[in-house]
């Protein structure tokens, strides 16, 4: 029956009691069908340049509509039409379908072609399964404002289904599994607005899927996107765009029960599957994306930028509070992931600006060729593992200012092009090893590679301070220019390590913190050009670690007559070594000093050097320690030990003149050869015993007794020791000089 035979009476497709006027047998609609001739009364052509339509209005269909393999070259549309079985157009050929405000239990569409769209709109609702495999469309499929249901099975069911155009389903209601593995479009797959409902399963399984535009999951202007139940797209290629700007996912409720299975790198609480997905566009997870299931995408290929701006991801079960909570009830570490894109490639860069994550990042072995963004953001897994990423690789910046971190970052062997810039991020409740619950670092960049500057200093303004509770692990890093702590605040725990930058290398040193950094320092093989510090890091409470800690020059020279500036240095690297000896940093410092002609205050470091290496020795040797204190004391005052030859000459002529006045108030002594006609001269026999190895003809020439005796041999003592003295002095000069 036509519109024309309908009287303009119209019919609720939804009332499950159809009034008796509506009914029609199937048979007679597939008779119509068959025996349908353009141009004849109740059939209508749309456009001279379409295809002529016959259409069915206000049916109550009993029984299948038979159309299996039938080649109808022509469009039909089923306007508010009920049907009490599945229509059946299996391998049929159309020009064309449309079901406008229609109630179906289901539709048999295995291997259908189509030269134009197959249209389910208008609010039509499917109560069964839409089956649409192997079909092929040379338009469109259009479901927008449709509604499925098949809870507990396929909604849709379309493997590998062809499409010419696009897939157009804004604002489509899904209770059941979307099924469209392998499926093609030529064109975008729009689920703007889409409620899709199988919080037991897969809300929509695209394995394979091939979209030739955009995939949109995207909020349209009457509702965001919805999915409770997996988001399955392994292997899945789109030529665009994938957008879920706005959209919420919730996981499987059953996914750790259903999956069997203890791997690695399993994620048992997942919204989204997408690994091996590979986008050309951007990939768009921001403007209010909000997730409590794990993000996966490992191993994808992503053209463009991946966008996480304002995003939430949150799988604390709603127990994390994205903020500072006193107290020792602190809700993590979180068992779950929240984003695992292990292996991925980003041509373009990651924007996470402002974004709120409650379980782990892992980004093991990701590449992003663009900058990588997280100010502002909040990233929380406490006293867990908050970033994962070793080897994580970025051709840009890293940039994570102001932003909040309770965890741990772990990011060794990384390398960042540009800039890693941390500053005014705090970093709290830092995770724990297994095998002695010990604490990890707060930020891990162990062998990292990082092109030009790391910053972990004070923001733009005084309140925004950089501060980490753990460790600042920079061991072996590789900075291209400078390591900026200006600002900073550094550890909490005395026993802790509050920096360790064993073996860094970098041009620029800056160290100097706000506060005494809470832990122990590690500066040992660290490399660099330029060193600017404060006493305040000097004061470490852990103490530093500064052997063979070496840097060319300071950032704030010392003036040749600063004496003060010496003093107090030595002071700070004296209680920065807990006040136990190592010669190293003392060379180091004079090391500089020289080479920027500082000769006098370099002199000054090693004779403090030497002043403290016998103190060490005094308080080895408990017997002979005094022995030893008064040795140093001597070399200190008489010859500044060999670095002050000038005291070595004032105190030879000091005991050239004392020697002279006691032999010229003692009685001549008498000539030790008789044959000898020597006259006596107190001066020039006391430079005789004074210098060694050149003979001034009265070495060993008199006889002398009692007290002369122990005074020459004192004079003879001295002048070797102080004459060796004057020779080294000479010695070191020479070679300087060379």
């Amino acid at each position: 029956m036509t519109d024309d035979d309908r009287s303009g009476r119209w019919l609720d497709p939804f009332d499950p009691q159809p009034p008796a006027w509506a009914t029609v047998r199937a048979e007679e609609v597939v008779r119509q069908i068959f025996e349908f001739e353009p141009g004849t009364g109740g059939r209508m052509r749309r456009r001279s340049t379409t295809p002529p339509v016959l259409r069915f209005s206000d049916m109550y269909v009993v029984g299948v509509v038979d159309l299996r393999a039938v080649e109808f070259p022509h469009l039909l549309e089923f306007v508010r039409c009920r049907f009490d079985s599945p229509p059946d157009v299996r391998q049929t050929k159309l020009n064309g379908c449309e079901f406008y405000e229609c109630w179906l239990p289901g539709l048999e569409g295995h291997n259908l072609y189509s030269d134009n769209d197959v249209r389910f709109i208008g609010g039509t609702r499917v109560r069964g399964r839409l089956d649409l495999t192997d079909a092929e469309i040379s338009g469109s499929l259009e479901l927008t404002d449709s509604r499925l249901d098949n809870v507990g099975g396929y909604a849709l069911h379309a493997d590998r289904l062809q499409l010419d155009g696009a897939m157009l389903a804004a604002n489509i209601e899904v209770n059941g599994q979307l099924r469209l593995p392998g499926v093609r479009t030529g064109g975008n797959v729009n689920l703007a607005g889409a409620v899709l409902h199988n919080p037991d399963d897969f809300a929509l399984d695209g394995n394979g899927l091939q979209v030739g535009g955009n995939l949109q999951c995207v909020r349209s202007k009457k509702r965001r996107f919805i999915a409770s139940g997996w988001l399955y797209l392994p292997s899945a290629r789109i030529e665009s765009d994938f957008s879920m700007r706005g959209a919420k996912l919730v996981p499987a409720t059953e996914a750790s029960e259903r999956e069997q299975g203890n791997e690695r790198f399993f994620d048992p609480r997942v919204s989204l599957i997408a690994d091996r997905f590979q986008v050309s566009g951007n990939v768009d997870l921001d403007q209010g994306f909000e997730s409590t299931g794990t993000i996966r995408m490992v191993n994808a290929r992503i053209g463009g930028s991946m966008r996480l701006t304002g995003a939430t991801i949150d799988l604390s079960d709603g127990a994390e509070p994205f903020a500072e909570r006193p107290g020792p009830d602190q809700p993590g570490p979180y068992p779950y992931r929240a984003l695992h894109l292990d292996g991925s490639q980003v041509d373009g860069g990651i924007d996470a600006r402002g974004a709120r994550i409650a379980g782990q990042l892992r980004v093991v072995d990701v590449t992003s060729r663009g900058s990588v963004i997280l100010d502002g953001a909040v990233l929380a897994n406490r006293n867990g593992d908050v970033v994962e990423g070793r080897r994580f690789a970025t051709g840009g910046n890293l940039d994570a200012r102001g932003t909040t971190v309770f965890g741990s970052v772990l990011l060794p062997e990384a390398t960042i092009g540009a800039n890693l810039d941390l500053r005014a991020s705090r970093f709290v409740s830092p995770g724990r090893y297994r095998r002695d619950r010990s604490r990890k670092p707060s930020v891990d960049l162990r062998s990292a590679q990082i092109g030009r500057d790391l910053v972990c200093a004070i923001g733009e303004r005084e309140n925004q301070a950089f501060s980490a509770h753990g460790e600042i692990r920079i061991r072996r890093a590789e900075i291209g220019r400078q390591t900026n702590f200006q600002g900073a605040e550094v550890g909490s725990l005395l026993n802790g390590t509050a920096i360790n930058a064993f073996g860094l290398v970098t041009q620029e040193l800056r160290l100097d913190v706000a506060i005494p950094p809470r832990g122990k320092v590690n500066l040992r093989h660290a490399r660099c050009a330029s060193l600017r510090d404060n006493d305040k890091f000097w004061d470490a409470t852990g103490h530093i670690e500064l052997d063979d800690f070496r840097y060319d020059a300071l950032a704030v020279p010392i003036e040749l007559d600063d004496d003060a500036q010496i003093t107090r240095r030595l002071r700070l690297l004296r209680k920065a070594m807990g006040g136990s000896y190592r010669p190293g940093p003392y060379d180091q410092f004079a090391a500089m000093l020289r080479a920027s002609g500082n000769e006098e205050h370099a002199s000054t470091v090693l004779m403090a050097k030497q002043r403290w290496r016998y103190n060490a020795l005094a308080e080895g040797y408990r017997v002979l320690g005094p022995t030893v204190r008064f040795w140093s004391l001597l070399q200190r005052y008489v010859v500044g030990y060999g670095y002050r030859p000038m005291r070595a000459l004032l105190s030879l002529t000091l005991l050239l003149v004392l020697g002279s006045v006691w032999f010229a108030t003692q009685p001549p002594p008498p000539v030790a050869n008789a044959d000898d006609h020597l006259v006596w001269n107190p001066f020039l026999f006391t430079i005789d015993q004074l210098v060694p190895i050149v003979d001034f003809g009265f070495k060993n020439r008199w006889q002398l007794h009692g007290a002369s005796q122990w005074v020459t041999a004192g004079l003879i003592a001295a002048g070797w020791i102080l004459a060796t003295t004057v020779a080294a002095g000479v010695t070191r000069m020479l070679r300087r000089s060379s």
